[in-house]
């Protein structure tokens, strides 16, 4: 079995390269690294290049004209480029937990997404936070609120069974699934551009085909970079096509993942 992580990203730099810092850090490394890359600058490109040529892994930069927000189209894009069996997704601003992939790994289940939590970085330690080689997160660090999601107990992660019903506590920064399953229901709808609502809808889908989500706690840890809120313009629009994807139970978008498939 093959694993790809993916990293979305758009123009911050300085997060990426933290989050790119705490692959090297992983217990259990993915066989894929790809960043889904929403239209950075150069500066992005330059970073990128320079880490891929100092790493042990392989890194695939997935780059999109920036043209707004379209995380659900450059999302499709890496899913269509990677390799693998099995998915796993972050944003460029959550830093792993050094066992966060293997986390992610031990706990995954046939016809099943996992969902895990963020810990938060306070405001006031994101400049500390970045500039940090190797950032490491106690329950007791001061640079971190919700201290309770920081702990890792391996024995209590199967505490936690799949449901087939959607948890507000789904989160795309810290998702992952079948390959096979995101094809099934051609990936993001990229009918919904700008923030919000692209995340949960695609899950809602994977649910509406069959698929369970499962909740994944005390593992599967990341570290959310704080910055201000994105603009919520789009918002009304894509809770529009989430509200008919629930009405219609629907499990397949018209504009998704199959364009990009070979």
């Amino acid at each position: 079995m093959r694993t790809a992580l993916i990293i979305s990203t758009y123009n911050w730099p300085d997060a990426l390269k933290v989050v790119l810092e705490s692959i090297g850090a992983q217990s259990v490394l993915p066989d894929q690294v790809f960043i889904a890359d929403d239209g950075s600058g150069e500066v992005t490109k330059e970073l990128i290049r320079e880490f891929t040529e100092k790493s042990s892994f392989r890194i695939t930069h997935v780059w999109q004209e920036d043209s707004g927000f379209r995380k659900s189209a450059i999302l499709n894009k890496a899913v269509a480029a990677a390799r693998a069996d099995y998915i796993i997704q972050i944003d460029g601003d959550c830093i792993m937990h050094p066992d966060f992939i293997k986390d992610h790994l031990e706990q995954k289940l046939g016809n099943t997404f996992l969902y895990g939590s963020r810990v938060n970085i306070k405001p006031s330690f994101v400049e500390k936070v970045l500039k940090m080689e190797t950032p490491n997160f106690s329950l007791f660090s001061k640079e971190i609120k919700n201290k309770s999601r920081n702990l890792r107990i391996p024995q209590l992660q199967n505490l936690y069974t799949p449901k087939s019903t959607f948890s507000k506590k789904t989160r795309g920064c810290n998702l992952s699934y079948w390959r096979n399953d995101f094809i099934a229901v051609n990936g993001y709808d990229e009918a919904m551009e700008g923030w919000g609502r692209e995340d949960s809808e695609f899950v809602l889908r994977l649910l509406n085909n069959g698929v369970e989500g499962k909740r994944l706690r005390y593992g599967g840890i990341v570290y959310h970079i704080y910055h201000p809120e994105k603009s919520r313009d789009f918002l009304l629009r894509n809770s529009e096509i989430q509200r008919r994807t629930i009405e219609n139970k629907k499990v397949w978008c018209e504009d998704g993942i199959d364009k990009y498939l070979e």
